[in-house]
């Protein structure tokens, strides 16, 4: 099962507050540990909302809203993609993350859709594109 583990922005984040030596350090260190457990297939730490934009669908219409968000309760600071054999295997993961480099702030944990979850709507022709995409794509 895959998962997205999301960690979420706090005041230090938006503010473009870049970590320590110590939490880099910290963070390199756990990210070794995913890696070398097989769990992490990727992950990277995101720029602040200033340096974002949001696009908004709506009536057929497309809007562009520049960052900064002022509800950083709902922006992410930084991610990883990980493979597991369950929800709870990947929170025993994230559980172990070092604090100092999340500071007070919270991590959420999405599963990941797979082909097999859309049923009978995902069909072979959809199949077939989606990995002829995925193949292009870790070209």
């Amino acid at each position: 099962m895959r998962f997205m583990v999301m960690i979420k922005a706090n005041r230090d984040t938006e503010a473009g507050v870049m970590p320590s030596e110590d939490v880099l350090a910290a963070m390199g260190h756990y990210n070794e540990e995913l890696v070398n457990a097989g769990v992490m297939l990727g992950g990277e730490g995101l720029h602040p909302s200033i340096r974002g934009a949001r696009v908004r669908f709506s009536e057929g219409r497309t809007t562009v809203v520049d960052g900064p968000f002022v509800e950083t309760r709902e922006l992410i600071a930084g991610y990883w993609i990980s493979q597991t054999g369950s929800l709870q295997e990947t929170i025993d993961w994230v559980k172990r993350c070092p604090a100092s480099a999340t500071g007070n702030s919270e991590i959420e944990i999405r599963q990941i859709f797979e082909p097999d979850d859309f049923g009978t709507e995902f069909t072979p022709e959809l199949r077939e594109q989606e990995e002829r995409l995925r193949a292009q794509i870790t070209q």
